[in-house]
């Protein structure tokens, strides 16, 4: 995941939200605008990319919607063939 927003405010939105995965900070917007995902607004949009281990983007999903975004990862990550490891549940 990545955000425009600044490294103190991305770990706040990992804490209140127990994110489980790094959130990558971007606050000057390079990134985004390499990306292509910064918007008008200067945020970025809710776009993923899947990059394998090569750098390659293997697929880009424009339409993400936050309900269902985990489930669609995962099953476009199973599209693309890559090794999903066993995730114990408490």
């Amino acid at each position: 995941m990545a955000s425009t927003d600044n490294p103190q405010d991305n770990a706040g939105f990992a804490a209140k939200n127990e994110a489980t995965f790094p959130i990558l900070s971007d606050p000057e917007k390079q990134m985004t605008a390499d990306y292509g995902v910064l918007s008008g607004g200067g945020s970025a949009k809710r776009w993923t990319f899947y990059i394998n281990k090569k750098g390659i983007i293997q697929r880009i999903d424009k339409a993400v919607r936050p309900r269902t975004a985990g489930k669609t990862l995962v099953s476009s990550l199973r599209e693309l063939n890559v090794p999903m490891r066993a995730v114990q549940k408490n």
